[in-house]
């Protein structure tokens, strides 16, 4: 494995990161959700080494035009909006630019989870211990999105697990979800932590829901 790289790919960052979860190993209160598609692999190597059930969450970004690589925000299933305050602010006529990129995404939301859960109900998180996986954390408005969406679905305990992410968005998640584990806190620019960057095939993030909406590995 290259010396610039910290993981050899997303299976192994899950693996180390699944250590960092241990206390919740086993439960049956406890599921993982993977953020499709870089979370999957990285989720479903924390789920195996935990022994708990595996499903998918989807969410999606909403890039500022031009620059989608920047979020303004993002939205979950649930009809939930969280806007990164900061970048809005900075936008002319931000308001029709959010408006416009979230009826966007939300059409491109409703359509993936069609795809990936082949017409299987998601899981009833009702009362459960959710950790929500990730292959990295920049801004942090995806993750707030699942978070905020978990909630009104009735989760009972929100733990955030990544194996990178910006240092501020980290100590920014820990105050807004119950748990937060994380390897390394660095900005992650992902092709500098994983060697393989090609992008994951909807098959592989279909993979957990496929199998059904609470999937043992």
């Amino acid at each position: 494995m290259p010396r610039s790289y910290l993981f050899r790919d997303r299976a192994d960052a899950g693996r180390q990161l699944a250590e960092k979860l241990s206390s919740y190993a086993g439960r049956d209160d406890v599921i993982v959700l993977a953020l499709p598609r870089g979370g999957v692999p990285v989720a479903f190597e924390v789920a195996q080494r935990l022994g708990v059930p595996l499903d998918i969450f989807v969410v999606r970004k909403l890039g500022v035009p031009g620059h989608e690589e920047l979020a303004m925000g993002a939205i979950a299933s649930g009809g939930v909006r969280v806007l990164n305050e900061d970048v809005v602010y900075a936008l002319p006529d931000a308001q029709s630019i959010v408006e416009m990129v979230t009826a966007i995404e939300r059409e491109e939301l409703e359509r993936r989870e069609l795809t990936y859960r082949a017409g299987r109900p998601p899981s009833d998180l009702r009362g459960r211990t959710v950790i929500l996986v990730d292959d990295g954390l920049a801004t942090g408005a995806t993750m707030r999105a699942a978070a905020a969406a978990l909630r009104q679905q009735g989760a009972a305990k929100i733990i955030v697990a990544v194996p990178v992410g910006a240092p501020t968005t980290c100590r920014e998640i820990r105050d807004e979800v119950d748990d937060a584990r994380f390897i390394h806190g660095r900005r992650p620019i992902l092709r500098r932590f994983f060697p393989d960057q090609r992008r994951r095939s909807a098959r592989a993030a279909r993979g957990p829901a496929a199998r059904g909406p609470e999937a043992d590995v």
